[in-house]
């Protein structure tokens, strides 16, 4: 038996989370590419859209392909969003590699992004 690069790739997990200030964060983590990206998206379109804020929490993110980059596009366009770090090296290489790094305010502690 020999494996295949889909043998290997990390299932995404898609979490949320109400903070005390009616803050939703999803936490994401694992592999998201086209094939994988569904349960994000669908999880994030069920959250109302008069949220106060959605934070994706992406510091748990192995790999995150143009697929993921445009649910987030498409989610800052229609909701207030923010994300919570530190960027993994990867995210963070698509974001500057695409200009699109400036589009997405980070929040908490570890907001610094280099």
């Amino acid at each position: 038996m020999h494996s295949t690069a889909e043998d290997s790739m990390e299932s995404p997990k898609v979490t949320v989370r109400t903070d005390a200030n009616g803050v939703f964060v999803v936490s994401c983590s694992g592999e998201f590419d086209q094939d994988t990206i569904g349960e994000l998206a669908a999880t994030c379109d069920g959250i109302d859209a008069g949220a106060k804020l959605l934070v994706l929490d992406v510091k748990n993110v192995t790999f995150a392909d143009s697929s993921f980059l445009n649910t987030m596009i498409r989610l800052r366009n229609t909701r207030a969003l923010a994300l919570e770090g530190p960027l993994p090296d990867q995210l963070h290489r698509l974001l500057q590699l695409t200009g699109a790094l400036g589009l997405f305010p980070m929040r908490g502690d570890d907001a610094q992004v280099g």
